[in-house]
């Protein structure tokens, strides 16, 4: 097969149990259009390849030019347009504790600053309270001081600040509280201007020579990698980019500035996230370093005519490898999905509600989306508090790999997973027993169709014997527990029975943080949609959204495999953040507009460098605001009904401001001034015009043409139904569903490949395609769209 140089899109999501892979070329008998590969592969197979990405990477592209490429070749990328990658290596590298040694640079008296933290007590009640331990192993404390000159909570601040002319230099000296009555500030100190405009006093420099001594120490231990963190740098970063021009002379491989990172007022939290920084971004380079050198030198040399390689940051935004890092891709893996279920699913006319629902093989990630990404600038991973923008994911330890014990009379699934290797016990690898090896046993997982990747030869398929033995022992370990004598307790209950007992305690695990992000925040959990996806998704979508009252379910053709197709989906992000510090006032309003829209010009021009201009790039313009006197921020971007709404024709942050608050605490401090701390802008490169019509528009025009049809008609009860299969079936199975109904032996299963558009599966079936498998309960029906199965339930 010919194919054209600089067509094949590849895009990868590395995940915990699983790596999947789509790509799309060019259609050699239609043109114009493109057809799809899909690749699914175990993330970690020592044994066969060293890295799953780049073996998916080859599978796709022997697929594709039907060339044999054998392993450990390097690859040629002259039929590659890009690759996009998402990857949780930092973020395990997180959880597990396994990231780079490096070293901390923090202001003189500073020391403990980060070991302190800001108080907070999660576990308050515990009574054997562990801390987790610091990232960094040392720490250096810098001789320099800066302070503010003044303080914010004077009623007469902006009266008695300092000023200054358009070049930074002070016109007036301080007038208020604490002023010696001589110089321009309380004490001796040269004044300059921050960046944020406030009046920074410099008290003491940094000594080069000292430093010199203390970073060449460091580089003779051993450390290649520092974090520096000096107070009031989000203002004044000049010192911490001295210490960080010293240390890079040195050859220090990676430097972290907080203020470069995160110029953001709050010293603990931007240090913490500047450790984290310099914990994870060496990690991450070392695996990208050799993820590149499985490929021809033109991946990574990032010229024009080369494959552009783009990685899927936290925030949902595609970034380039040179802005890509550590502290960006703690959310990397889960990102993805988000944009592939929010973009698939949302209907800009209906306007409903989606919650995200990614059941993989590690965990399950929950997410809602309501026409915007909701993010979140304040996370907490692994007991580390990090301040970077992340797509607001809930994350709870119960996947398709969760370990299954019965434990103090009680079904527990999780924390603890099988992961890939050695993976759960159908995986022929001696693996211990877990949720995929449950739904195995209760049918809803058929060793035929599923990918025959196991086993020394990665072509056996799953070995169900080798879970039954493992469940007939925890099935007596259960029926031997009881001690009441009661008629209920002395019942021996049955595989099936304890098989399914630890689904539905997943399943309630599942449906935990979904009611955190909406029940708890005040929106009903019954009005939205219930977007599944994930490898495991599928077999469980149904009972969640039974539990929790949602009637309609959507998944997608390429469920399975979404994270990965979402990234196909994605726009480029480039944003650029600047501490202010200014009092929101009709005086002040104009020099943050004319500050927002230098800012703009930078991001359209960075974007237009990457190729997006004109109706291509979305610009996103906001402030982050508090009320005078409180430390809680909130990052504002007006709805578009409040655009263009302001007294002097800018947007109207205010309102906005005031319907963020009101929203998320429930009252409002009027009289209060409010402050605005930090400017963002953020520029959105467009990667695609549409997607098509809704599944929605979809659905009503099947119903409305009447081109709705059943392909089964079945129910449990009948005789006669046993011996008759559906004719777009392609085999019964026997399927264990919750009582009353209980197991049917005749469930039907159908190839969604079988299946044309506006075809409707009734309750109890599957439906299976080369990825995943879906469970229809009894009761739900499934109409097959273009892209979706939409389902509903009774």
């Amino acid at each position: 097969m010919i194919i054209p140089d600089r067509s094949i899109r590849i895009c990868a999501d590395r995940g915990g149990t699983f790596c999947d892979v789509h790509a799309s070329y060019p259609d050699p008998e239609n043109v114009g259009k493109r057809k799809d590969v899909v690749v699914k592969l175990l993330s970690q197979d020592p044994s066969n390849y060293p890295d799953a990405p780049t073996e998916g990477i080859r599978r796709v592209l022997e697929i594709v030019t039907g060339e044999s490429i054998p392993r450990k070749t390097v690859l040629n990328t002259d039929k590659i347009d890009y690759i996009r990658l998402s990857t949780t290596v930092a973020t395990n590298a997180l959880l597990e504790r396994k990231g780079h040694k490096h070293a901390l640079f923090i202001t003189k008296g500073f020391k403990d600053l980060l070991l302190i933290g800001n108080q907070s007590r999660p576990k308050i009640f515990d009574l054997n309270i562990r801390r987790p331990s610091p990232l960094y192993m040392k720490v250096v404390e810098v001789d320099e001081r800066v302070t503010l000159v003044g303080y914010t909570s004077d009623p007469q601040a902006e009266e008695h600040a300092i000023q200054f002319d358009e070049n930074g230099k002070v016109i007036r000296g301080y007038r208020g509280k604490g002023w010696d009555g001589e110089g321009d500030a309380e004490g001796p100190g040269e004044i300059v201007q921050g960046i944020s405009g406030e009046a920074v006093r410099i008290i003491r420099k940094p000594d080069a020579d000292v430093l010199k001594q203390d970073l060449q120490a460091l580089y003779d231990e051993g450390y290649r990698s520092i974090a520096i963190v000096l107070v009031h740098s989000y203002t004044y970063p000049d010192h911490e980019r001295f210490v960080g021009s010293i240390a890079r002379s040195i050859g220090f491989e990676h430097v972290s500035e907080s203020a470069q990172l995160l110029p953001m007022i709050k010293m603990v939290p931007r240090g913490v996230s500047s450790t984290a920084d310099a914990y994870l971004t060496p990690i991450l380079k070392d695996y990208l370093d050799g993820f590149f050198d499985g490929f021809d030198e033109k991946l990574k040399d990032g010229r024009l005519k080369s494959p552009r390689v783009e990685f899927m940051g936290s925030d949902g935004g595609l970034v380039d490898y040179q802005w890509f890092s550590g502290l960006k891709s703690i959310l990397s893996g889960p990102a993805g999905g988000v944009v592939g279920y929010a973009l698939t699913s949302w209907d800009e006319k209906r306007k409903g509600p989606i919650i995200g629902l990614d059941v993989g093989g590690t965990s399950t990630d929950v997410s809602r989306f309501d026409g915007r990404y909701e993010v979140v600038y304040e996370s907490t991973t692994a007991g580390v508090t990090i301040q970077s923008p992340q797509l607001d994911i809930n994350t709870v330890a119960s996947g398709g790999g969760s370990c299954l014990q019965f434990r103090n009379g009680l079904f527990v699934t999780g924390p603890e997973s099988a992961g890939a290797q050695p993976g759960p016990a159908c995986y022929r690898k001696g693996g211990p027993l877990a949720v995929t090896d449950a739904n195995l046993l209760l049918g809803r997982i058929i060793p035929d169709y599923f990918p025959k990747i196991f086993g020394k030869s990665e072509k056996e398929p799953l070995d169900a014997d080798a879970s039954r033995t493992l469940f007939e022992k925890i099935v007596e370990e259960v029926n031997a527990s009881g001690n009441s004598t009661t008629a209920e307790s002395r019942k021996k209950l049955s595989m099936d029975e304890v098989v399914y007992g630890f689904i539905k305690v997943a399943n309630e695990t599942m449906c935990r943080p979904i009611r955190a992000l909406t029940e708890a925040r005040g929106y009903a959990t019954s009005k939205h949609i219930l977007a599944s996806f994930g490898g495991a998704g599928g077999q469980h979508a149904c009972e969640i959204a039974k539990l929790l009252g949602i009637d309609t379910i959507l998944i997608h053709r390429y469920s399975s495999i979404l994270s990965a197709y979402g990234l196909a989906l994605a726009d480029r992000a480039y944003e650029i953040q600047e501490p202010s510090s200014t009092f929101y006032t009709p005086q002040n309003l104009p020099s943050l507009v004319s500050r927002m829209d230098k800012k703009e010009t930078e991001v359209r021009e960075e974007l237009k460098k990457q190729g997006f201009e004109g109706s291509r790039v979305h610009v996103e313009r906001m402030l982050n605001m508090r009320f005078e006197g409180t430390d809680t921020s909130l990052m504002v971007l007006p709805n578009a009904d409040e655009e263009l709404e302001g007294e002097d024709g800018g947007e109207d942050f205010l309102k906005a401001f005031k319907r963020v608050y009101k929203t998320e605490f429930g009252f409002l401090l009027e009289g209060k001034t409010i402050i605005v701390d930090d400017i963002k802008v953020r520029g959105i490169g467009k990667t695609f015009d549409t997607l098509g019509e809704s599944v929605y528009s979809e659905i009503e025009h099947l119903r409305s043409s009447n081109a709705i049809r059943a392909v089964n008609s079945f129910d449990p009860s009948s005789e006669s139904s046993s011996s008759t299969k559906p004719e777009k079936a392609d085999t019964r199975w026997s399927v264990y569903f919750d009582e009353p109904v209980g197991r049917v032996d005749n469930t039907p299963v159908f190839k969604l490949e079988r299946l044309e558009i506006g075809d409707e599966v009734h309750g109890p079936a599957m439906v299976i395609d080369d990825t995943q498998t879906i469970v229809i309960i009894p009761g739900a029906k499934a109409v097959i769209t273009s892209k979706h199965l939409y389902i509903t339930l009774k």
